[in-house]
């Protein structure tokens, strides 16, 4: 008989000590967990839920923190949750989260280069799209990932504020593109918001 799912905010409290505990001693990029904070958590879930983002794609899995937030909106809504991780440690701890999060049912992880990925989405497909990632590949994404996003569909970048010299590029790219409108709220490291016309 399967394990009962652990309550939902009792999992993203431990997610949530875990990855700060982590990475206040570990200096190595790959270890670390990399999460967003708890507001940008929330604020994500609300995204998802106002939006009624049926097709989220979020690429930066990391160990499944923020992947719990969309997809506990997600399923609220009918919705589903694909989640790309190239890091094979990552990709465990991630699963093993979900398994106990009783979501895994709407959630598809994908182990696998974000770039790829992208390349092989189809067009238009994706309601919400969340990048929290490789900073500096952002720009060589940017056709795939305005490709992907439906009319109407809604682009949030992590670390708008906290990174905002790596941001800056892709930035540039997104806010002199005609179709979309953008927005920057500070909220935890700072989201960059894009909706595609």
């Amino acid at each position: 008989m399967p394990e009962a799912a652990t309550p939902l905010a009792a999992l993203l409290a431990e997610l949530e000590t875990f990855g700060q505990q982590n990475d206040a001693v570990v200096t190595d990029r790959p270890r670390r967990m990399l999460n967003v904070t708890r507001d940008t958590g929330e604020f994500l879930a609300v995204l998802v839920k106002a939006m009624r983002a049926r097709r989220v794609l979020e690429i930066g899995t990391s160990n499944g923190y923020s992947t719990l937030w969309l997809a506990s909106a997600a399923r609220a809504i009918g919705g589903t949750v694909t989640t790309v991780e190239r890091a094979e440690l990552k990709v465990g701890m991630a699963r093993a989260n979900f398994a106990r999060s009783g979501l895994a049912d709407v959630i598809t992880l994908v182990h696998d280069d974000a770039g790829g990925v992208l390349k092989r989405t189809g067009d238009a497909g994706i309601d919400l799209l969340f990048l929290d990632s490789e900073r500096p590949e952002y720009p060589g994404w940017w056709p795939d990932l305005r490709r992907v996003l439906r009319s109407g569909g809604l682009l949030v970048v992590d670390n708008a504020t906290s990174h905002p010299e790596q941001m800056a590029p892709f930035v540039a790219l997104v806010t002199t593109d005609p179709t979309f409108t953008t927005s920057l709220v500070p909220v935890g490291n700072g989201e960059f918001l894009a909706v595609k016309a």
